[in-house]
């Protein structure tokens, strides 16, 4: 369920688009349009003209300002050459690299932090872009050129949003398969003890996804030429930075940034000390000590307000329709499904030691369907199939309604495939664009083609050597991962949207049934089916974001051979900092891995109970779901089905955004804190009406604003572990004033 609404800022980056668009004077109908190629301006010198900000052109010798015609974001050609300045000799530096690889590490760190919280993860490309930015110029005005003072232009800028995307990327597994195979007691006692083994199973997850991207470069950017809103926002965002005035606005966004990274750094480590007070509202436990006793009822089903930083940036992010969605979910679940399923018997919760009698635990997941009955189980638990079932009959559905244009996408890759292995000329398309890069500066073949082979090779040896695997299961996983690599892509380069929960539990389900026919053990089958689950999806989601990275480098003309390198560069450094992080807050919190402790844990990890529940289910002799469940679970899984058939055929376009999202609204069912769908539509709302009220301060800063106050709570809270772990953290030194004392 990791990354069910993970993007670089869907809400902010769509608008960032128009942005463009409008600086550009781009069709904002361009996504959707057919769209032939339109001319581009051209001054009376005869040459192509600029657009530095605010993108009108100017006559050198003093005429008119004049305005460019519309250019269409599906033709899919690089910006013109002249609107990127001039050629840079240096693309892939040190200084990239290193700047890059550090602002992904930022942002891993906060996705581990926020992944546990929530079963959210966020991307770096934007973050990178516009911080790294901030950084080099500060060094070419303060450096000597040979210690990194040379000049700066998009390209390079280009290199450090590409490591800072590798370097982000692959914290998915240890917000939700490997905590749950500890969690199911499948592997060591502690993380700190399989160090090696997770640092070898993560190198495989992340390299032959690297590798399989560039294949899909020429296919899905050069020949079908799909947009990628969001990478095509950071590529306009790059270009800006650039232009004359760029600079300026940088500095602003940079400051804007480090600005509200530091208030929600400070604001979070701050409150481990006194929650109660700055962060967690606990009002009807508040009402209910001021002598109004039916309140604590609500309590009990976790209604309260947490002044969250990240979900209020998350918020800004996701915009109005997602944010609301995702809250209905939360209020369909635990206000009105919730206490009904608990009044008709459905479901049971369990009373809290040292709590009044009307202060229930609705929200455990301490169940053994093999050993008590189904009715017993908590509303959290009923809720959760609910919820995962409605997600991925909405995602499916969504590859659907686009199934011709992504079966014809795959067949035709499959088809150039067959070609290159037969040495047969590669069938073309009509109008395909060129390849604008040199033979030079694209990625050799035999460095992808061996670097896959080597990459598959070592996965199937460490899993069947390191985990006891069955070879055919992880083949089938590579297998799995392609095919999901192709469809992820396909939806991403077209919706902005990468299906990676919907990749894991359809993963989980086929290797599941190939493993129940195999005669293994129940713990050995789960192990199995987590860590081929893991395998398919998160080399899958690796794959989509760098062929996402791939795509603005090709918008800014960026050497493809120097984003190989530097995907390689940032992933090397991602599988050590994500396993250190894991192994990190584990220390600080061991009921992240310890179910017995789970309830009490302050990370929910909604997607470990996700991946366990889908193992369980597929492993065990007999569905682990109640009759109730079930039928509800259908039942919502047909009405998302048929909502994304409406919206595509009947509703207009531009209703949309009033079509409720099916995944948000079944993450509100499997995530169990209603406080974060709260705090994303605070967030939300105040990100509408800035953009109503100031939309040019909102262009520059919504994005940094947001973008900062995620990074900085997800980095406080790997200061607090740190701190629990030294022994100086609020509960050792905090007062619990406002907080009910259970």
């Amino acid at each position: 369920m990791y990354g069910a609404l993970n993007k670089d800022g869907t809400g902010v980056m769509s608008h960032e688009i128009s942005r463009a668009n409008e600086q550009e004077n781009v069709n904002t109908d361009a996504i959707s349009a057919s769209g032939d190629e339109k001319k581009e301006s051209i001054s009376e010198k005869g040459e192509v003209a600029l657009d530095p900000l605010p993108f009108y052109s100017q006559d050198p010798e003093g005429g008119e300002k004049e305005k460019y015609v519309a250019r269409d974001l599906n033709v899919g050609e690089p910006f013109p050459i002249e609107t990127l300045g001039p050629d840079e000799e240096y693309q892939l530096t040190i200084r990239s690299l290193v700047v890059g690889t550090g602002l992904g590490c930022i942002v891993a760190a906060s996705n581990i932090y926020l992944g546990l919280k929530t079963g959210f993860t966020f991307g770096a490309s934007l973050f990178g872009a516009i911080l790294g930015f901030a950084i080099i110029k500060a060094m070419t005005r303060i450096l000597p050129p040979k210690w990194g003072g040379y000049s700066f232009g998009p390209r390079e800028n280009c290199t450090i949003q590409t490591s800072a995307t590798a370097a982000g990327s692959l914290t998915g597994m240890f917000v939700a398969a490997i905590p749950a195979a500890y969690q199911l007691d499948l592997l060591s006692a502690q993380p700190i003890d399989d160090f090696w083994r997770l640092i070898t199973f993560t190198a495989v997850s992340a390299y032959y996804g690297l590798f399989f991207a560039i294949p899909l470069r020429k296919f899905y950017i050069l020949k079908q030429r799909l947009v990628f809103p969001s990478p095509t926002a950071t590529a306009y965002t790059i270009r800006s930075l650039h232009t004359p005035g760029g600079e300026r606005k940088a500095k602003m966004q940079a400051r804007a940034l480090m600005y509200s990274f530091a208030g929600a750094f400070v604001f979070v480590v701050i409150n481990q000390y006194v929650p109660g007070i700055l962060m967690d509202w606990h009002i009807f436990y508040w009402l209910y000590s001021w002598g109004w006793e039916s309140a604590l009822i609500v309590e009990s089903w976790g209604w309260l307000i947490e002044l969250t930083p990240a979900f209020f940036g998350a918020g800004m992010l996701s915009g109005m329709n997602a944010s609301f969605s995702f809250f209905g979910g939360s209020f369909l679940c635990y206000a009105f499904i919730g206490p009904l399923i608990v009044h008709t018997g459905q479901a049971a919760g369990k009373a809290v030691e040292d709590a009044p009698s009307n202060y229930i635990n609705f929200f455990s997941m301490n169940f053994d369907p093999n050993t008590t009955p189904l009715n017993k189980a908590s509303p959290r638990y009923w809720g959760l199939w609910v919820g995962v079932l409605m997600m991925f009959s909405y995602s499916f559905a969504e590859l659907a309604m686009n199934g011709p244009t992504i079966y014809r996408g795959i067949r035709s890759a499959a088809l150039e495939i067959y070609d290159v292995a037969r040495r047969r000329p590669v069938r073309e398309f009509e109008g395909e664009i060129p390849d604008p890069c040199p033979k030079e500066d694209q990625v050799p073949t035999w460095a992808w083609t061996s670097g896959l082979f080597f990459s598959i090779l070592f996965t199937c040896l460490v899993c069947c050597l390191q985990y006891h695997m069955n070879l055919g299961n992880v083949i089938l996983a590579i297998v799995l991962a392609f095919v999901f690599a192709f469809i992820g892509v396909q939806t991403s380069g077209t919706t902005d949207t990468n299906p990676v929960g919907t990749v894991a539990k359809a993963s989980q389900l086929v290797v599941g049934a190939c493993i129940r026919g195999q005669n293994k053990s129940y713990n050995a089958g789960l192990l199995e089916n987590l860590l081929a689950g893991s395998i398919a999806s998160s080399a899958a989601s690796h794959s989509v974001d760098m062929v996402g990275d791939l795509k603005t480098g090709h918008l800014v003309r960026a050497k493809p051979k120097n984003q190989f390198w530097a995907q390689c560069f940032g992933s090397f450094f991602a599988i050590f900092l994500s396993v250190g992080l894991f192994v990190l807050f584990v220390k600080a919190y061991p009921c992240i891995i310890d179910s017995k402790l789970a309830d009490e844990c302050p990370f929910g990890a909604p997607s470990v109970a996700a991946w366990k529940a889908v193992s369980v289910a597929v492993i065990s002799p007999k569905l682990p779901i109640s009759l109730s469940c079930g039928m509800t679970a259908i039942g919502f899984a047909i009405l998302a089905a048929l909502t994304v058939v409406i919206k595509y055929l009947w509703i207009p376009a531009k209703y949309h955004v009033w079509v409720p999202n099916w995944a948000a609204v079944g993450l509100g069912f499997v995530v169990p804190q209603t406080y974060y769908p709260i705090a994303m539509c605070f967030g939300a709302v105040f990100s509408l009406v800035w953009q109503k009220k100031r939309p040019e301060a909102f262009d520059t800063f919504a994005f940094a604003v947001a973008a900062g106050l995620v990074a900085g709570e997800g980095i406080a809270g790997v200061w607090n572990a740190v701190a629990t772990i030294a022994g100086f953290d609020g509960g050792k030194y905090g007062v619990t004033t406002g907080l009910p004392p259970w």
